[in-house]
């Protein structure tokens, strides 16, 4: 295997573990030799009335070569096709009506949302230089002062615990304060690994400065930063500690670390949850329902 398709695989790999622990039980796998998967989009949560089920296949070059080819399905016995139609007119609407004269490429990436991923897809990508500008100086007045810090339930599975702990952060001096701070831990410290990831937003450049720390357990900083990324989150730093209980637990361990990051981004409020996305989507629908019928009257 070429190191371009080395590495397109693990992208996916990193991408499939990241959706599967957002969309839980609405993700499902068709076919893993395939690289076929499905998710579940539904327009509430009690007796939803249009359900859609996302299909989505990943050809061997995505995401660096080859876009994802998908099919949206929905149960029978509706028509259907005009409002996909209109759906996609909407958000091409939408997208023009907020676009800059001259589009900012990789400000958009960073900020797709639900529905631009059914229409193109862009990895995200960082410029190095403007991460390392965006740093603050030495000579520059820095809030010093800890972050609260907050810790997650935690989850174990075969002996080996895992637990996520969360701080607002808004200077790579508070990420480094909150770690030492967690490390006066006993607990903490003796943890086999603590992971860590961190994006905090430049105003200034419009762009995010990002680090994360597998801290011996392989690709799983890199992958919490990847969850990360597909929220959105940010000034946020999520670390997850490990205690290792004598079993291996394979391709698990990474769910778990990032079920972990999740729970406790939507128990503060930096991501909402399934249930809340989707009344929040049926306000924001009936909102535009009611401003019409106005409009009409």
């Amino acid at each position: 295997m070429a190191a371009s398709e080395t590495e397109a695989a693990q992208q996916q790999i990193d991408e499939i573990e990241a959706l599967s622990s957002i969309y839980g039980e609405d993700w499902c796998v068709v076919d893993e030799d395939e690289k076929i998967y499905c998710i579940k989009i539904s327009d509430c949560l009690d007796r939803p009335k249009w359900t859609l089920c996302l299909q989505v296949i990943l050809p061997p070059g995505y995401p660096t070569a080859e876009p994802p080819i998908y099919q949206l399905k929905q149960n029978l016995g509706e028509s259907i096709l005009y409002l996909w139609v209109e759906k996609i007119r909407e958000v091409l609407i939408e997208k023009a009506q907020s676009s800059d004269p001259e589009p900012d490429i990789k400000k958009t990436s960073e900020e797709d949302d639900g529905d631009d991923f059914l229409l193109d897809y862009q990895p995200i990508q960082e410029d190095p230089i403007k991460m390392l500008n965006c740093i603050t100086s030495e000579s520059q007045e820095v809030d010093e002062e800890l972050p609260s810090i907050h810790h997650g339930n935690p989850i174990t599975d075969r002996r080996s615990t895992f637990q996520a702990h969360l701080a607002p952060v808004v200077t790579p001096r508070q990420v480094k304060r909150v770690l030492e701070k967690l490390y006066e831990n006993k607990k903490i410290a003796s943890a086999t690994h603590n992971i860590y990831a961190y994006r905090i937003y430049c105003e200034d450049k419009q762009t995010f400065l990002q680090d994360c720390e597998d801290d011996g357990e392989t690709a799983a900083g890199g992958r919490l930063l990847h969850l990360m990324q597909i929220l959105n989150v940010r000034n946020v730093l999520v670390v997850v500690s490990r205690w290792y209980g004598g079993v291996l637990l394979g391709p698990d361990r990474f769910k778990h670390i990032n079920n972990c990051a999740r729970n406790i981004l939507v128990e503060y409020s930096y991501v909402p949850s399934v249930e809340e996305s989707s009344k929040q989507a049926g306000k924001s629908k009936k909102i535009r329902k009611d401003n019409k019928k106005r409009t009409e009257d």
